[in-house]
């Protein structure tokens, strides 16, 4: 082939494709007759400003770049053949039908294509015949040959092989409706996609090292809101039964500032846990009132054996002291 360089070349430009850098690059008619500009290598990470190609060429070189996403095209009415390997192309512009209508050949080798629904955007390309995608990801999808046929049926050779009328019979087949292609295509898993991200926004949680399901951490909010809430019935009443059974003035004060905050120690437990190793245990069945030990029902108000039916009485404002078991309240003052 025979290279028609322009006037004046000097050292190209590399980045972005400028006027500059189009006629400074390379111009040739192709061995297969088709007049082409060479702009490889030239760490071109976007499609743009080909209008200054006014429209002159049947094919453009775009390979060894850094190009991730096609798209950015004037209308070029002329353009057959583009060529567009060893890129970082990931997506395809759609309504590309409508600048570049009579593209017969696209070379998308050894780029970063991932998933079926990726492909979509040449099925309006109604001339299309050529297609390569081999050193792609998509290329490990299910069926990704037969996906690719049914959604370009005028394309002759697909990954530098050609299509055969068999193929062709079993796209159609599996691919009868587009239900059940777009059925297919949303069951491809993205090789690069961060699991433990999809799960978060998801509300999963991811799997234990033990093969159990790990509990979601408690939102901030919901944190607070549980540490603030006031205490219901049972807990007041076991906290009334853990002051009477206080052993020293400081436990006291520290029950009682548990009483007036609303905020239940956390060794205050309704459910068997107690104070100091004093267990908060339930009454009977049908007895709403939890006791400690050595305390009435009445939570600690009252002597043992004063409850009457076994009631809890209603909890005092906040601030008055709770009354005190004769053997404790001799030697220390509470107020």
């Amino acid at each position: 082939m025979e290279a028609r360089p322009a006037a004046g070349v000097g050292p190209r430009l590399p980045g972005r494709i400028t006027a500059e850098l189009i006629m400074r690059s390379p111009q040739y008619m192709s061995c297969i007759k088709q007049y082409e500009i060479d702009l490889r290598g030239n760490k071109i990470a976007a499609i743009e400003n080909l209008g200054a190609t006014q429209n002159q060429f049947d094919s453009i070189d775009l390979s060894d770049n850094a190009i991730v996403r096609l798209d950015g095209f004037p209308k070029l009415l002329r353009l057959k053949q583009l060529l567009m390997n060893n890129n970082r192309v990931a997506r395809v512009a759609r309504g590309l039908e409508e600048f570049i209508p009579n593209l017969d050949t696209l070379i998308l080798t050894n780029n970063r294509i991932n998933n079926l629904q990726d492909i979509d955007p040449l099925a309006t390309l109604s001339k299309l015949e050529n297609l390569s995608l081999h050193g792609n990801p998509v290329m490990t999808k299910a069926n990704y040959r037969l996906y690719v046929i049914s959604k370009l049926p005028r394309l002759k050779v697909l990954d530098f092989k050609k299509v055969k009328q068999k193929e062709r019979d079993a796209a159609k087949a599996l691919f009868a409706s587009e239900e059940a292609q777009a059925t297919h295509a949303s069951k491809t898993f993205e090789p690069d996609e961060d699991l433990a991200a999809a799960q978060q926004q998801a509300g999963v949680a991811p799997p234990r090292e033990d093969g159990g399901e790990q509990q979601q951490p408690e939102a901030e909010g919901e944190a607070e809101a549980r540490a603030t809430a006031a205490p219901s019935q049972e807990q007041l009443i076991a906290i009334k039964a853990a002051i009477a059974n206080a052993q020293t003035l400081e436990e006291i004060h520290r029950l009682e500032e548990a009483l007036k905050t609303g905020h239940l120690p956390s060794e205050i437990r309704v459910d068997g846990g107690g104070a100091g190793g004093k267990e908060a245990v339930p009454a009977p069945a049908g007895d709403d009132t939890v006791m400690g030990e050595g305390a009435d029902a009445n939570g600690g108000d009252q002597p043992e054996g004063d409850a009457q039916g076994g009631q809890p009485e209603e909890p005092r404002p906040e601030g008055e002291q709770e009354a005190q078991p004769d053997g404790q309240q001799e030697g220390m003052d509470v107020s």
